[in-house]
């Protein structure tokens, strides 16, 4: 080790995560990185260790699921060491493989200047295939395009077969085994004949690339390292490409903890990071890390009996840095409204005793499971964010402006070309067609839009689109940016309300254009890594000075707050009653309950209704049912937390009169029933 500071400030196993390989030990690292246990922190020193020995930093992969991470570890590791130029191959899965697939495009047979659609495109793409095919026309329910998508995407990330994934996760969608198969077959066509990707396409075609021999030994050169963040996040496309980079395992550091491994519904799998040692040749080294920066010791033996009750995991039991604290609470309440007026009088409470609102958090399994509290914050107008709701490329607007950049980008696009020909005026559906099939006969020149004759209504306001076309396709990117907004603010003003609002989203987006040297990489690193718009959705109350966190456990992982609210921990919601009937969903509700639960710095309240109100339909209709306490709470688990319960306050006109004996003894009544 050249330079022992790289090690000041780490517990002994951060210490023995970063300096493994040291000693010329070349075998893979899982790194075991409990809740809160540093992990950020561990990888940035060993990125720093791997540089400081003398390894060139292009050489390191660093691969990540969000842009912020790869930045965020970057950062730190350049406090660390001197790294001219940054880490250029670090940032998510999607991102180094749309690099790596326009750097080898010709060896995969596709146009380097492909365009990518985001996953609103890819449906509108794969309904018009749909309808094509009559599949909209059926005489049953035919699954729409979101549902198509999903079921596309699932069989991609999983390498699993279409119908072990329809049994698996779309039961109800397996009849249309053979329909979906032709849809998948004939949308695969036609993103191939419009020269397009969609978001699944990146690792796929990735994947694809490492089973050539030349092509996997050239991109497995650019590499001494690779090492990836969240790696229980990962699905079986993924891991296939790790192992194609690092066949043995050998040099590759994979960092996570399988008891937040959440994301199954996404294609993740828990399996890549509980089987990667072996899978290693030979096998992985294992470092774990334990000790807890976030929580209060509480808090974590609460959370580590939990987890503890899991059928399969790596043995970890966190320990805090912190000292004292108190043990959770586990309340029970009678009902839903009950629920909700204990979490909102302990939020005040807490807020008068000095905790700021946005220090506290109330989590839950399903977004509508907070309907009851938003309505109860409203009327004590109590802010609060909501996480979730419309990413920024999903705001109208935006996606008018980027389908005119698209476009240009790649003639062949037909969802950017129809989205943007009907912006004009007097363009419909048939004639943004005919103007398609004109600029497809002219070999998709975008010059030749001119030419084009359009509709009387149309030709003033087209007048001005086909030249703003011409100059995309010819003049440099700076200022490309303003061209296209200043065609598209007549348009924007006529189109939408709040339009000053929304250019806001676009003063937004010009910043973000500024800070690329091409058009290509400004749209590719905007779809695959989009920041969160304003204009389509409310954000954080910016008039009030304080505000309420709202999430679904899902959307806060990798968050903390000092205090801590989880919703509906009863059996039907946590664990949903639709994990109920298989092991595997039920052991991933399990670790979705932990992951709640060590969001907690200081305070962890778990509220447990009685009766909770079911909404369907069916011969009962809506009506109360009993709810049992979560199983992952079993009585083994109480001695844990502080137990409360919370009633309903009695008032004076529903109390019983004191002194009085009852009048109709309904007890004896009960027990004559069953005297002969």
């Amino acid at each position: 080790m050249r330079d022992p500071s790289l090690l000041e400030g780490l517990n002994e196993a951060q210490r023995r995560a970063v300096l493994h390989g040291a000693d010329g030990d070349a075998r893979g690292l899982l790194v075991i990185a409990g809740a809160g246990s540093g992990k950020t922190k561990t990888l940035a020193h060993r990125v720093a260790r791997l540089v400081a020995e003398g390894m060139d930093p292009r050489r390191i992969l660093l691969l990540t699921f969000t842009r912020r991470a790869a930045f965020e570890m970057t950062r730190r590791a350049q406090r660390l060491v001197a790294i001219n130029g940054g880490l250029p191959w670090s940032g998510t899965f999607h991102a180094i493989a749309n690099r790596l697939l326009r750097l080898h495009a010709p060896q995969l047979g596709v146009d380097p200047s492909f365009t990518l659609l985001d996953r609103s495109d890819s449906a509108d793409l794969i309904d018009l295939v749909r309808h094509r095919l009559g599949q909209s026309k059926k005489d049953r329910r035919f699954p729409k395009k979101a549902t198509c998508l999903g079921i596309y995407s699932r069989v991609l990330n999983t390498q699993r077969p279409l119908g072990a994934c329809l049994d698996e996760a779309y039961p109800w969608c397996a009849l249309w085994r053979d329909e979906l198969k032709a849809l998948f077959a004939a949308y695969v066509e036609e993103k191939q004949r419009r020269h397009v990707l969609d978001y699944d396409d990146l690792l796929l075609y990735w994947g694809h690339l490492m089973t050539d021999p030349v092509a996997a030994s050239q991109v497995r050169g650019r590499f001494d390292h690779v090492l990836v963040d969240e790696y229980q996040d990962t699905n079986a496309l993924q891991a296939q490409i790790l192992f194609a980079l690092r066949p043995d395992g050998g040099q590759l550091t994979v960092v996570g903890d399988d008891a937040q491994s959440i994301y199954t519904f996404r294609g993740s799998t828990v399996r890549n990071i509980l089987d990667f040692p072996d899978q290693c040749r030979p096998a992985a080294g294992v470092v774990t890390l334990e000790q807890n920066y976030r929580s209060t010791q509480p808090v974590l033996e609460a959370a580590n009996a939990v987890i503890g009750l899991a059928r399969e995991r790596f043995t970890k039991d966190l320990f805090s840095a912190r000292p004292g604290g108190a043990r959770p609470t586990l309340v029970t309440v009678e009902d839903e409204l009950l629920q909700v007026d204990y979490v909102v009088e302990r939020i005040l409470e807490l807020r008068e005793q000095g905790l700021d609102l946005k220090r506290q958090a109330v989590l839950f399994r399903a977004a509508h499971h907070s309907d009851a509290l938003e309505l109860e914050l409203a009327r004590r107008r109590i802010p609060f964010v909501k996480y979730g709701g419309i990413k920024f490329l999903e705001a109208a607007h935006v996606k008018d402006v980027l389908c005119a950049l698209r476009w240009a980008e790649n003639p062949r696009d037909t969802i950017a070309a129809f989205r943007v020909s009907q912006l004009v005026p007097g363009m419909g559906p048939a004639a943004a067609q005919r103007a398609y099939r004109h600029l497809e006969l002219a070999g998709f020149e975008l010059a030749s839009l001119g030419d084009f004759g359009a509709p009387t209504a149309a030709k003033s306001d087209w007048a001005s689109l086909s030249p703003l076309m011409a100059a995309l396709a010819t003049e440099p990117w700076a200022g490309q940016l303003g061209r296209v907004r200043s065609w598209y603010q007549p348009q924007l003003e006529r189109i939408y309300d709040s339009a000053r609002v929304r250019s806001g989203d676009l003063d937004q987006l010009d910043q973000i254009g500024s800070q690329y040297a091409s058009r290509e990489r400004f749209l590719s690193e905007l779809t695959l890594d989009p920041p969160e718009g304003a204009g389509d959705e409310a954000g954080p109350p910016l008039l009030d000075e304080d505000y309420l966190i709202l999430s679904t456990i899902h959307s806060a992982k990798g968050q903390e707050w000092d205090a801590v609210f989880v919703l509906n921990v009863s059996d039907g919601s946590i664990p949903s009653d639709m994990a109920a009937g298989d092991v595997a969903e039920l052991e991933e509700e399990r670790r979705l309950l932990y992951v709640a639960m060590t969001r907690a710095k200081d305070t962890l309240h778990l509220v447990h209704p009685l009766s909770m109100y079911i909404r369907q339909q069916s011969k009962y209709g809506d009506r109360h049912v009993f709810t049992p306490r979560s199983r992952f709470l079993p009585d083994g688990v109480l001695d844990r937390f502080e137990r409360r319960a919370h009633a309903r306050p009695q008032t004076g006109e529903g109390r019983s009169p004191e002194g009085l004996s009852p009048r109709i003894d309904v007890a004896e009544r009960m027990r004559a029933m069953w005297r002969d």
